[in-house]
């Protein structure tokens, strides 16, 4: 993953579907299951990850433990951060708040408990100061504890636009469920469609959603964000379909389905039901929240003091000003938020960690404070932190 800024230049409304709206690709990198949990390159259990090196897919269960050592074979500092996974705060990898940058020949053991299940990734990390450091970018799988129906699934981490040569290709039979984990790594929007196919989102950013229809199979991720896509293969055998990244100059295939061999099944599966939940707070508490307001301008927030401080269990409220131009795409580390209504306090039915924010408007989120220690708040404008005590 190159030095990109988190978002791009993006002006789009914030609709259920642009919310997934616009991090590198160097490739569209497919996994298919059966990589497992590979515990390799050490004797005492940790993955080895170099930071000069593209990162594996991890793969694990919600409640076993994640063991990754990073090692820095580059000339420059490195970190490695946990997009969007709820970690203790000492393996957040933010140097300079969370821990010391791991210098050249030098190595970090990354040691936590995956508390949710979804889809997640890793990448190098940001300063407190808004620097970012070298390191690998891989997808971290954690399946759920309950059963999800689906016959196959692939990970999709893109961190560039694919062309006809490097598109990915999957074979499918008739009546089989697919699942696919799409990770938008680049530093651009990733529109998406899905041709000839009904698409259905069951998770946003590694959380569970609302079930909803991607309307004209089409959905557009954020630079950050994540999707869980389902849908039914109802094509006949010889027949082909494909995800598509669209563009004004003509799609371009990301993923190719070929339909071989005899149907999975006589017919498709029950129609798809809520995912099963992680442990996130069903409610909050508005009349006792925090009520902070997040300006982003084309300055640093500030890199000493926090910008403010919540007692753990608190409710908060961020009004997120952007004051410049562009969208920006602002990810809070160790928590999930939701999107709340302009008006008033109801929220959209998803969670967030990686938030699209109107260029020259206010986008509210709130969140339980839940998780204690330092944590950052950054956009590609700004940088600044919060402590939850």
């Amino acid at each position: 993953m190159t030095d990109q800024p988190l978002a791009p230049e993006l002006a789009a409304p914030l609709t259920r579907r642009t919310l997934l709206s616009g991090a590198t690709f160097s490739g569209a990198a497919l996994a298919f299951p059966g990589l497992g949990w590979a515990q390799t390159g050490a004797s005492d259990g940790f993955q080895v990850i170099h930071a000069g090196r593209a990162g594996p897919t991890l793969r694990l269960k919600r409640g076993e433990e994640v063991r990754v050592r990073l090692l820095n074979d580059t000339p420059e500092p490195a970190a490695i951060h946990w997009h969007g996974v709820r970690v203790p705060n000492a393996m957040d990898g933010v140097p300079g708040l969370t821990q010391a940058p791991v210098e050249p020949g030098g190595s970090f053991d990354y040691r936590f408990i995956a508390p949710d299940a979804g889809t997640f990734w890793y990448r190098p990390a940001t300063s407190a100061s808004g620097q970012r450091m070298r390191g690998p970018a891989g997808a971290l799988i954690v399946s759920e504890s309950e059963l999800v129906e689906a016959d196959r699934e692939a990970v999709l981490l893109v961190s560039e636009i694919p062309n006809a040569e490097t598109a990915g290709h999957l074979t499918v039979q008739t009546n089989q469920r697919l699942r696919f984990r799409i990770i938008n790594a680049m530093a651009t929007p990733l529109p998406l469609r899905l041709d000839k196919h009904r698409a259905t989102v069951m998770a946003i950013d590694g959380q569970p959603a609302e079930p909803f229809a991607a309307r004209d199979g089409r959905i557009t991720l954020g630079p950050g964000n994540r999707t869980d896509l389902f849908l039914d293969a109802t094509l006949a055998a010889g027949d082909s379909a494909a995800l598509l990244v669209e563009s004004a100059s003509g799609d371009m295939p990301l993923l190719r389905l070929v339909y071989e061999g005899a149907p999975r099944r006589p017919a498709p599966l029950p129609v798809l039901k809520s995912m099963p939940a992680n442990p996130l707070p069903e409610r909050m508490d508005f009349r006792g929240a925090l009520r902070i307001d997040v300006p982003l301008e084309a300055k640093s927030l500030g890199r000493g003091a926090p910008l403010f401080r919540a007692k753990r269990g608190r409710t908060v409220v961020l009004a997120i000003a952007n004051k410049t131009s562009a969208l920006q795409m602002v990810h809070l580390h160790g928590h999930s938020v939701r999107l709340l209504d302009k008006l008033d306090d109801g929220w959209k039915p998803f969670w967030l960690d990686t938030v699209a924010a109107a260029p020259e408007g206010i986008t509210r989120v709130a969140f339980v404070a839940d998780n204690p220690g330092k944590w950052l708040i950054e956009s590609q404008t700004a940088a600044a932190w919060f402590e939850v005590v």
